[in-house]
């Protein structure tokens, strides 16, 4: 159900708005920023970690999670900000803070420096990520909401999917650092569009004041409500999961099974199992309903992180590549349907008030995500077996946390 509650005087001010093909292209793109921000650089972690003076291997892994730390703090400005100034001006100065934050690793010249643009970065990204979720609230409910999401994420995923090719390419023709430059230019595109095609859905009788209050109020709504603290949880332990590969992924393909100029072709295949997962829940979601896809998913998941873990603990911690690649497949597709539908579920209770609850249940997911990634991630110890435990150790709780949550 698309909702309509925009003023006359708004609808007849502002341009005809963008339709479904383009609006999903418009949010996939701008929701991509924190995507294309981590994938991009996974080639480059070597180049940078040498001409940055990083003296610890595992050390590098923290340009991953640091900007997922700067996303959870700035979805909780940015989420409150967008319900009391409207979705527009939001997103705009959360993109000058991203533009900023790609300026700063461009001319960074010490690593502290670099994690610094990192986690500005990743606040400035958390404004085009929780102003689309917004925009997508204001204007869908329920199901409808979860195709809109799913349709996003099925555009979205193929940009991660060929992100590191990208940044591949690039580093055959410059340095890592074009590649900050590329991000930068790239956003300026995004949001020339944004400005010029997307309408305010957020009208003034609708908006709710700046207020610590108001802000402290949504945050016991969030805590409040079982099924959507529940689900904010699970959603955190499954990013965490995902996190925790993305830290490791490139120590893994590169070092364990030497694939050198093959690892964005291996990347991309698994991200497009998961683009599959999502393109298939946005045609089924409204057949099978939310709460059916993710518990079948969430338990597929699990059961198969427990049986490869055993797998790969027999064999000494590393499988033949074709085993791991099997594994990971599968498990990023049920993990393309979780990331539909988890979010969804969480703030189904939550419309009256969507921009701060937006940003409350994101920010807690990474909250929760980032220290789990980290630790998976540093736990890198030349096998994939904290890898794998920590797939088969979060998705266990995530079931047990999601029976929880529905009062089982």
């Amino acid at each position: 159900m698309r909702r309509q509650h925009q003023d006359p005087m708004t609808l007849q001010a502002e341009k005809p708005p963008p339709g479904f093909v383009e609006s999903i292209l418009l949010m996939a793109l701008l929701i991509s920023l924190t995507a294309l921000s981590i994938d991009t650089m996974l080639p480059a972690l070597p180049d940078i970690a040498r001409d940055l003076g990083v003296r610890h291997a595992n050390d590098i892994q923290l340009i991953i999670p640091l900007l997922i730390l700067g996303l959870s703090i700035g979805q909780l400005i940015f989420g409150p900000l967008s319900d009391s100034m409207g979705r527009k001006p939001v997103l705009i100065a959360g993109a000058a803070i991203y533009i900023a934050g790609c300026a700063l690793c461009l001319f960074a010249t010490s690593f502290p420096v670099m994690l610094a643009g990192r986690v500005l970065q990743g606040i400035g990204a958390s404004g085009p990520r929780s102003v689309v979720i917004a925009l997508i609230r204001d204007q869908y409910e329920g199901r409808e909401m979860a195709r809109m999401m799913s349709s996003i994420m099925s555009v979205f995923i193929l940009i991660p999917a060929v992100a590191p090719a990208i940044g591949q390419g690039i580093l055959m023709v410059a340095s890592w650092r074009a590649i900050f430059g590329s991000l930068l230019v790239l956003t300026l595109i995004a949001l020339a569009w944004f400005v010029s095609r997307q309408p305010e859905t957020l009208p003034p009788r609708h908006r709710i004041p700046f207020s610590v209050r108001e802000i402290s109020r949504a945050f016991i709504v969030v805590f409040g409500t079982r099924m959507t603290l529940g689900y904010t949880i699970v959603a955190g332990f499954v990013m965490g999961a995902f996190l925790g590969f993305l830290n490791s992924v490139q120590q893994i393909f590169q070092e364990i099974y030497r694939l050198d100029g093959r690892f964005p072709l291996y990347f991309a295949v698994l991200a497009l199992s998961l683009g599959c997962a999502s393109f298939l829940n946005s045609r089924i979601v409204i057949r099978y309903g939310m709460r059916t896809l993710t518990d079948r998913a969430m338990k597929t998941l699990a059961v198969l992180s427990v049986v490869y873990l055993s797998v790969v603990y027999a064999m000494g911690g590393v499988s033949p590549l074709w085993m791991l690649m099997t594994c990971l497949m599968a498990a990023f597709f049920c993990i393309g349907i979780l990331f539909g539908n988890l979010n969804s579920i969480a703030m189904k209770p939550l419309g009256h008030v969507a921009g701060t609850a937006s940003a409350v249940v994101g920010s807690l997911s990474s909250l929760i995500a980032v220290p789990l990634a980290i630790v998976i991630g540093r736990s890198y110890n030349g096998t994939t077996l904290p890898l794998i435990t920590g797939f088969a150790v979060l998705s266990v709780l995530s079931i047990m946390t999601m029976r929880w949550a529905d009062g089982e």
